[in-house]
């Protein structure tokens, strides 16, 4: 693979990541994964 064609597949893939990662957010994803992670680790504890 060409270097062009390199760097052109790797400015493709981080614009597609970067869109999915700011439609998760705008789902409101990223505070529920939050909550859940806060869960998850209450638990483990032993507090929650």
């Amino acid at each position: 693979m060409s270097h062009g064609k390199k760097a052109a597949a790797q400015v493709t893939l981080l614009l597609a990541g970067a869109a999915m990662l700011c439609f998760g957010v705008w789902r409101g994803e990223a505070a529920m994964v939050l909550s859940k992670a806060i869960k998850l680790c209450l638990e483990c504890v032993g507090i929650g």
